[in-house]
This record gives structure tokens, sequence and C-alpha cells, in this order.
């Protein structure tokens, strides 16, 4: 057996190791770091937790490679004299060149809501806040959303502790992802880079075109897949379909399929949905007066619409390229025709709280199979807007 000679055993354990080597990256001064994410998150005299700025910025990134597969991976900011750099161990070379690109979008977020601020649209308890802390190598679709609620900067530190990203987490392992995977199906890009409390909503509708340069880099960076094929985009609630309008000329509706060009020659499969939260409201008996058939009615339509969306986004996600128009019938068909009474179990368990075993049972009376039934037909005009 022939010897290697050191430096082909060298070259020959490198290659071994394939891409675990380390990613460095220039993060820039102080300034911009302390502005990009967002420092201190969670102080108002007394920190909520007392990081230092280089902690801050490991807390995210440590986030980031966790959620691309890296469970050995090291984060290490250090400073030379203003400047800070970030050594990640453990990771593909080329690992900093999405969380660059990230942070150069995020100039462009922070530069729109300066502007807006001057413009006095800016409100005392909104935080800037980029979608920190989510994969950036081993992404399977992108979520695009609203804005993230108040207590993901400020308490969790977590773009993705908020209770939309929880129901939706649960929608994606009943579709046959690993819980230890949907992280890398929500990557998420708020149309308002503005943490905000849960009633901004409406305060937020006249922000969106300052972020305009920032949105659309990001859905043209994300999407871009590795296999050269582009990940699919689910559109969650109707201020973010109505950005899909107003930015690519698509109408889109809830369940609705249309392809969109981030750059071009690209075409990126974008699915309609509700917003996840939206089903709190529209399974609430108080929207209805009090009536609570109509209610468990239309929060059993909103389910089926749910389960279906997240199939879509489960299925297209593990199978980039796969058709995405009969993606959705064969998922519609799955929730709304097929498994019916378990999507109506789903709504009675996550949504009205009963025991799997009196969920089975209401499932069963006349008016909840009659409202299965009706699943796949399109929601009732007389139900409220998402919101």
């Amino acid at each position: 057996m022939l010897k290697k000679s050191p430096v082909v055993a060298a070259l020959t354990l490198a290659l071994a190791a394939g891409a675990q080597a380390d990613a460095q990256l220039d993060l820039g001064n102080r300034e911009r770091v302390t502005r990009l994410f967002a420092f201190p998150n969670n102080c108002s005299v007394i920190c909520y937790r007392n990081w230092t700025l280089e902690q801050t910025v490991e807390h995210y990134l440590t986030q980031s490679v966790q959620r691309d597969g890296y469970a050995a991976a090291k984060v290490t900011v250090s400073a030379n004299g203003d400047e800070l750099q970030v050594t990640i161990s453990g990771v593909p070379a080329g690992y900093s060149q999405p969380l660059a690109q990230l942070l150069k979008a995020g100039d462009l977020a922070y530069q729109g809501a300066a502007k807006l601020n001057q413009a006095g649209g800016w409100a005392y308890d909104w935080y800037f806040f980029l979608p920190l802390g989510m994969a950036l190598e081993n992404r399977k679709s992108l979520e695009l959303l609203h804005f993230p609620p108040d207590y993901s900067l400020t308490q969790a530190q977590d773009y993705l502790e908020s209770k939309t990203t929880d129901r939706w987490d649960t929608l994606l392992v009943q579709n046959g992802v690993d819980k230890t995977l949907t992280a890398q199906y929500q990557t998420i890009v708020d149309i308002a880079p503005i943490a905000a409390p849960a009633s901004a909503g409406d305060s937020l509708a006249k922000t969106y075109d300052y972020f305009t340069a920032y949105q659309t880099q990001m859905v043209q960076q994300i999407t871009q897949g590795q296999q050269g094929t582009s990940l699919p985009v689910v559109a969650f609630g109707a201020p973010v379909r109505n950005w899909v309008k107003q930015q690519y000329g698509q109408t889109v509706a809830v369940l609705g399929l249309v392809t969109i060009a981030p750059t071009q020659g690209q075409k990126t499969p974008v699915l309609g949905a509700n917003h996840p939260s939206y089903i709190w409201y529209a399974a609430d008996p108080a929207t209805y007066n009090g009536d609570e058939q109509k209610a468990d009615r239309i929060g059993l339509t909103v389910m089926g619409q749910d389960l279906t969306a997240a199939c879509w986004q489960a299925a297209i996600g593990r199978t980039p390229g796969a058709d995405p128009q009969a993606t959705l019938s064969a998922c519609g068909n799955k929730w709304q025709v097929a498994q019916s009474s378990q999507t109506c179990e789903l709504f009675y368990e996550s949504i009205r709280n009963l025991p799997p075993e009196q969920a089975q049972a209401k499932c069963t009376t006349a008016p909840a199979k009659a409202a299965q039934r009706q699943l796949k037909q399109p929601m009732p005009l007389d139900a409220p807007a998402d919101r």
C-alpha cells in the first residue's frame, strides 16, 4: 500500500471534511452592527438580558447555524478597533455569503425606516427588527408575512418565537415535516421589518413603500434555490397578498396560485394563504354575534385551507421543481375531501381545545358533517376578511 505524502494527506482530509471549515465575515463598524441587530434588544434602564453587542450577534447567528443543521458549529464575534468580525467554525466556507446578503438588505431596510421616521410615520412603541436567526443555507421555502410581534424581539430574542409561527409549525408537522426541520421551511420576510404590538396592523399599512428595495431584494435572494430551482413562496394574509399584487402584478387569493419573477426569467410559485392567526378571529363566536355553529363552520373551512396551504409548502419544499398546481390539487383533495374528518378533529383539538375523543365525537354530529361536506367550497361571502 502506497503511503500518502503529508501534502496529499492534508488535501484528502480537507476534501473529506467537505465544506466544514471556517466562514468569516466583516460585519462593519459598531454603529452599523448596532442598527442591524437592534441592539440592545430588550433594555429599559434595566436589561431583560444584559448582553453585549458581540453576545447579541453571537446569539442570533448561533440560532441560524443550528437551524441550518450545524449543531457543532461555533460562532465567535470579535472586535478590531471599531470594526466587528464574525468567525463561524464547522460550516461551509461560503456560509458567510447569505449572511452578507441579509445584512446588505438590512442596510436598505434601515434607510427606509429612517426616512419613515423623518416623515413622522414612526410610532414610539415600534422596533426595527430584521429577520435574524433563521436558516441561511438550508432553506426550503419562503414565508411572506406582515410584521413580527414585539415580544419576539424584546422577550424571546427569537424571530420564530410567536403564536403565529408556532401554529404554522404544527401544521407543517401534520404534513410530514420533521419537527427539527420546520425552521428551514419558515424563512420569513415581513413586508414591514418592524416589531410592533399585535394591534399595529392598520398603522403599518402606510409604511410598506419605505421598504420596497429591502422587500424585493430579500425575495430575490431567498427564492434562488441551491439547485437552480426557485424556492416556493407562501403569502400569508390580505396585506401581504395585496403587496404581491402591487409589486409583481399578480392577484393571489387564499389557495390561489400564481407565478412571479423576482429576477428576469425566474419562475417562482406563490401560494396565497390565510394569516396563520386568522383562524382565532374567524372561529370566534363573538365575530358572529355569538353564533357558535357559524363560528365552527367557518373556522373549519379556514382549518381546511390552512392545512392545504401547509401541505403544499411542505411538498414543494421537499421536492423543488414539483408541479405546483398538481401538488395543490393533491393537497386540497387530501385535507378538504379524503381526510376531512381529520381536518375536523384537528380543528376541535387545536382551536376549541377539546381532547381527542371529544373532538372525534363532535365531528360525527350533523352540523359538523355538513361543514365537512362544504370544506372544498370557497369561504362563505359573509365571512370576515383576514386581518
